[in-house]
């Protein structure tokens, strides 16, 4: 399969984020899934650290991840599919130098975008993790981002800034959205925002930068006319699919026929186009003498 290049795929987002609606990525993990999201219709792609820490590593979302691993899996993803996909780079893997060496590799990995936090990762010792866990401070975040910006070598790679203040209130918030916007990004990210005033604040706190919410306090029209453009719903798709294994393995572990699940299965014409069947078969047919 010809691909779009990465450039291409990256002005192709640019292009969606200047819309005036919201558009929810497909939550995508490894080539098969891009390709199915992208056969399904999504026009931008999610790869989640969370996501990337269980497939990878079989292990919960406490950084134990390396940027080597998520790299590489990204790359796959990239090689395999056009769709421009968004990837979760938690903290940046360090510091502001650690975070330009994230922004190197994955923008050579085919990125189209990539979100960067102020989250204190990997936990500290007797720190406190999860939701309303320890961030870093303002200063720290600003020059982070400021690195982020300085090292993309392609202008159209989207930086997301990415800030957990709202459980330290509004104002907090908005002062970190202040700050990434100085500092240069294309998005800004507050996750958990419950209601529609403080959306129009952090709106008007990024002086009108395109937003990333996971949540939706008012409705979609009302959300797109105050800058939300992407909507990260969670990976329910990859909890589906590990729950469809489970199943499957319990069935046939307590004597049932692998046939019975048949009706379950990816339909062929599905697959063929997970595998790209058709790309592999061109390419026998020129290269291996038909």
């Amino acid at each position: 399969m010809s691909l779009a290049s990465f450039t291409a795929r990256r002005e192709a987002l640019r292009a969606i984020l200047e819309r005036p609606a919201v558009t929810a990525p497909g939550s995508v993990f490894d080539a098969a899934s891009g390709r199915l999201a992208m056969a399904a219709g999504y026009e931008v792609g999610l790869f989640a650290g969370s996501v990337a820490s269980h497939v990878i590593l079989g292990a919960p979302d406490i950084i134990v991840l390396t940027l080597t691993e998520l790299v590489e899996q990204t790359r796959r993803i990239t090689r395999a599919t056009e769709l421009p996909l968004v990837v979760d780079a938690d903290h940046g893997y360090g510091n502001a130098l650690n975070v330009m060496r994230t922004v190197v590799e994955l923008e050579a990995a085919g990125a189209a975008a990539l979100t960067v936090e102020d989250s204190v990762l990997p936990r500290r010792y007797g720190g406190v993790g999860g939701p309303g866990g320890e961030i870093i401070s303002r200063e720290e975040y600003g020059d982070k981002l400021k690195a982020a910006i300085a090292a993309r070598t392609d202008p159209a790679l989207v930086i997301i800034g990415r800030t957990e203040g709202m459980p330290r209130g509004l104002d907090e918030a908005l002062a970190r959205v202040r700050i990434a916007r100085e500092a240069g990004v294309d998005m800004v990210f507050v996750r958990n925002v419950n209601d529609l005033d403080s959306v129009k604040a952090i709106y008007e706190a990024s002086g009108g930068l395109p937003m990333v919410l996971n949540t939706t306090p008012g409705s979609i029209e009302e959300l797109a006319a105050n800058g939300m453009r992407l909507f990260f719903q969670g990976h329910a798709p990859y909890f589906v699919m590990l729950n469809a294994l489970y199943e499957s393995y319990q069935h046939i572990l307590r004597g049932g026929a692998p046939a019975d699940l048949n009706p379950k299965t990816l339909p062929a014409e599905l697959l063929a186009i997970a595998l790209d069947e058709a790309e592999y078969g061109r390419l026998g047919k020129e290269y291996l003498g038909g």
